[in-house]
């Protein structure tokens, strides 16, 4: 073995035993799975300082190593500690938010259900892709499908990673590739479009590396725009930001309002950055702060006004489709189907206190958790990993 290689075989080993102590403290996960995630993860790393020319002109492989596999590390733990379920929603809503705006291309307005259906369709056959893409870039067989808790975390990390892959386009261009993978299969599909709340609240943008005038952006908003024949949708919208402005200023949180005021003007995240005297990471913790509230404000505050401009009020059964709600009712427990039959009913908040044997402020609280699992079912995904068991 050559000296270079020495160094090489050093730093791999090191790598591995650096992620075989992590894994081993951090999870239940018997030594043996312990073992074999460590040398994937530890052959990723490898591969890729190998192939990057730029961590090979640095002289300095072992830290760039090392940085890498602690990333991969806290990715694949970050979906380990929320287990099966919660991590699935995780991923799923995150590559959700990803691909919404690009879903549907055209300018012919459609439900927001239908929008979730097109990127449920969607999301299938790119879970599968990136489970056979998982297969082949790690030496797995065709067969191969993760098992344990900690295999299921270890493919998720990577779907995740696997959608945000900057992939090259002409004119020194970059993209994401679940993006034009969502952009093929929109394509494909009837002309519809959207918009929702968490697109107003983005303005065009949900990734902050995104073109800010990107064509498929710029007709969601000429859609936007062009609702002049529905003024009940336009000043659905308009009462919408009018009362989450509100809303943030009443919690002190001017930087978010401002933050929202600016995405509403089209401006991009470096513009953002600019105006508001942040960095890229304090304006990405900002963005975070704001989703935050804008979950609080969708679920609780003005949980009616944002659910009726969503099409996923009450009367349509909270957006979800019969086999959801189905899903949705068998997950309630008795008090929480007395509750949802209450409110199907029009019954104030004291009333359903009074009925319930509780104070208002608990029916708030139950009201919100049980909005929470419709939001969770309307994003959920059925991946394309098998069944994992927890550990």
């Amino acid at each position: 073995m050559s000296h270079c290689g020495e160094i090489y075989q050093r730093v791999v080993d090191a790598i591995f035993q650096l992620l075989f102590n992590e894994l081993r403290q951090s999870s239940k996960a018997s030594e043996q799975n312990c073992r074999e995630v460590a040398a994937r993860i530890s052959s990723e790393v490898a591969r890729i300082c190998t192939e990057s020319k730029r961590i090979q002109d640095s002289g300095d492989i072992e830290t760039w190593a090392t940085t890498l596999a602690r990333l991969r590390l806290k990715q694949c733990l970050h979906y380990y500690q929320m287990g099966a379920h919660r991590g699935r929603v995780e991923l799923h809503s995150t590559l959700s938010a990803i691909i919404y705006r690009y879903i549907t291309p055209s300018q012919v307005p459609t439900s927001y259900q239908a929008r979730l259906t097109l990127i449920e369709d969607f999301l299938q056959g790119f879970y599968a892709e990136s489970l056979n893409a998982f297969r082949r870039e790690s030496g797995m067989g065709p067969a191969y499908r993760p098992h344990t808790l900690l295999e299921l975390a270890e493919y998720m990390a990577f779907a995740e990673r696997y959608g945000k892959r900057r992939i090259p386009l002409p004119g020194h261009r970059t993209q994401q590739l679940i993006i034009l993978r969502a952009q093929t299969f929109s394509q494909q599909q009837p002309p519809e479009t959207s918009v929702d709340m968490e697109q107003a609240a983005e303005g065009s943008a949900t990734d902050s590396d995104s073109v800010w005038n990107e064509a498929t952006v710029q007709q969601v908003r000429e859609a936007m725009v062009a609702h002049e024949s529905e003024p009940l949708e336009k000043s659905l919208r308009q009462t919408v930001i009018k009362e989450l402005l509100a809303y943030l200023k009443e919690r002190q949180q001017t930087e978010c309002a401002d933050y929202f005021t600016l995405r509403l003007k089209d401006l991009s995240a470096g513009e953002i950055e600019a105006i508001l005297g942040l960095t890229p990471r304090q304006r990405d913790y900002l963005q975070q702060r704001f989703k935050y509230h804008l979950i609080r404000f969708a679920l609780s505050q003005r949980w009616e006004l944002v659910h009726q401009w969503l099409e996923a009020d009450l009367e349509r059964n909270l957006g979800l489709t019969p086999q959801q709600w189905q899903t949705f009712q068998g997950m309630l427990s008795q008090e929480q189907a007395e509750l949802l039959r209450l409110k199907q009913q029009g019954f104030p908040n004291a009333a359903i206190a009074q009925t319930l044997g509780c104070t208002v402020s608990q029916v708030e609280k139950r009201w919100f958790k049980l909005l929470e699992i419709a939001w969770e079912i309307r994003n959920r995904s059925v991946s394309g990993a098998s069944a994992s068991q927890d550990e």
